[in-house]
């Protein structure tokens, strides 16, 4: 998002959720935002489900989902809403995948991962058919944290018409809560988050920057990122691939540091294949006047957030302040409330 030609940017404030939670699972269909699961105020993970008529600032309450989770991907696949993976009530990864479908207001059951899996990275190709009422689309599940707490390194496609997962070649390097962009024919991972047990690989930050193509079935590494930075975010824009903030962690040039939180900035221009540059101080980068720019602050400061970008908006959704959140904000254009 960009606010060029004048325009500036404006938080709109949503009626709060009816449940406090962190660690949800969003998805953003046809006017209609939904939030799935997520960990409520006793830290244990939910089954609840809302929606938000984006419309008429009306939540309602949806059928329940079949397995309680939080940490969950979701895709959206024409009039259904696919849920995959997550954590359950007992803090181990799961393999249920289930679809909501938003006509009928009920969940059906999908064929499960072949791993079970937290922080999976879940990335849609394909077009919905109106008319048939069904999608071609297919759904990438990479990596993700499996029962032994160790970044996972899977990748797999769902085909929805036969309901099934078939393997694909594995990321060279296994991550979790991974960002994944799709950009052309190829699925663009880069980052990961730190899991809070697990071997010393589990716990480091992954700075490997690597890319899928969905013909060729291989896998290409780019230049690793030159920070070593956990909880970073990251978008693509116009071409190229940011990450920004995040906590910086030790590494080989600086192991004696503690960890710290950063406002760094690095862009990979996927067209000339440039190593990643720091860009300087975040709020937002304005790429047609390439500079960062201050934005208006969030009404309700919190963390752990989830968000989702629905057209104009960016979305901030729940989160942690004095305990789990039931906030939802967001950030637009003046022109385009």
């Amino acid at each position: 998002m960009s606010a060029g030609g004048g325009r500036a940017f404006a938080w709109q404030v949503f009626p709060p959720m009816p449940t406090c939670r962190v660690y949800g699972t969003v998805a953003h269909q046809d006017g209609h935002l939904l939030v799935l699961g997520g960990c409520g105020r006793a830290g244990l993970p939910l089954d609840t489900a809302e929606t938000l008529d984006m419309a008429s600032h009306t939540w309602l309450a949806l059928a329940p989902l079949p397995t309680a989770r939080a940490g969950a991907a979701a895709v959206v696949l024409g009039k259904q809403v696919l849920v995959v993976g997550g954590v359950d009530e007992v803090q181990s990864p799961v393999a249920a995948v289930e679809a909501f479908l938003m006509d009928e207001g009920r969940w059906e059951r999908r064929a499960t991962l072949p791993q079970a899996a937290m922080g999976v990275a879940t990335v849609e190709r394909g077009e919905w058919r109106p008319k048939e009422g069904t999608s071609d689309g297919m759904v990438y599940a990479l990596g993700g944290m499996g029962p032994d707490t160790a970044p996972q390194a899977q990748v797999c496609v769902y085909e929805p018409r036969r309901d099934c997962w078939l393997s694909l070649p594995s990321m060279p390097t296994p991550c979790y809560g991974a960002s994944t962009f799709l950009h052309g024919n190829k699925i663009y991972v880069l980052g990961t988050r730190i899991p809070l047990t697990g071997g010393r690989q589990g716990k480091l930050p992954v700075t490997a920057f690597e890319a899928f193509d969905l013909e060729a079935r291989t896998w290409t590494r780019h230049p690793s990122l030159p920070s070593r930075r956990a909880f970073a975010g990251c978008a693509m824009a116009e071409g190229s691939v940011f990450s920004l903030g995040g906590l910086q962690q030790p590494g080989p040039h600086n192991f004696y540091s503690r960890p710290h939180f950063v406002n760094t900035v690095e862009m990979f221009d996927l067209e000339h294949g440039n190593q990643p540059c720091p860009l300087g101080s975040v709020e937002s980068f304005s790429l047609a006047r390439r500079r960062w720019e201050a934005l208006p602050a969030m009404p309700t400061a919190r963390c752990s957030c989830s968000s989702l970008q629905a057209g104009p908006r960016l979305f901030v959704i729940g989160g942690v302040a004095q305990g789990p959140s039931q906030a939802v904000e967001a950030l637009c254009l003046r022109d385009g409330v």
